[in-house]
């Protein structure tokens, strides 16, 4: 059952929550939240890394965006289910940043992006896992 849940929706659901949290912040207030310094950490060449929370939505998005390209890779039903809830989620995504007052962020626009590329990475990957497992392409490379 977990498996056919779009994993990039948590970040969705996140972001949506700290934005409508705000009640509809404004663009200036979603940035100035998103830059806040969560952690500041002080390299070896002297340097100082701020990682702020905007970051760390676009990290959680890659770690997930990892996991689901994974999860691609499989054949069965429930990957189909997945994939159109990866493209539903997608297109909420793309309806917020497009629609709504405090989503058009450049970390919402990564999530967004994260967002289209399961869904066309998911689908390409599922086809091509489908023509292997079926066998399907060999008969012109013997």
């Amino acid at each position: 059952m977990l498996r056919m849940f779009p994993l990039l929706l948590i970040v969705v659901i996140l972001y949506s929550i700290m934005a409508l949290g705000h009640g509809v912040a404004s663009h200036a207030a979603m940035e100035a939240f998103l830059s806040q310094s969560a952690v500041k950490i002080h390299m070896f060449s002297g340097d100082e890394w701020t990682f702020t929370l905007g970051d760390f939505f676009i990290l959680l998005a890659l770690l997930l965006l990892f996991i689901e390209v994974i999860k691609a890779t499989r054949t069965s039903s429930r990957e189909i289910v997945n994939h159109g809830l990866s493209m539903l989620t997608f297109v909420v995504a793309i309806v917020e940043f497009i629609t709504l007052k405090g989503f058009s962020t450049s970390p919402f626009f990564f999530i967004v992006a994260m967002s289209l590329f399961d869904v066309v990475a998911g689908y390409s990957i599922s086809i091509v896992a489908a023509e292997h497992d079926l066998g399907l392409g060999r008969a012109g490379t013997d």
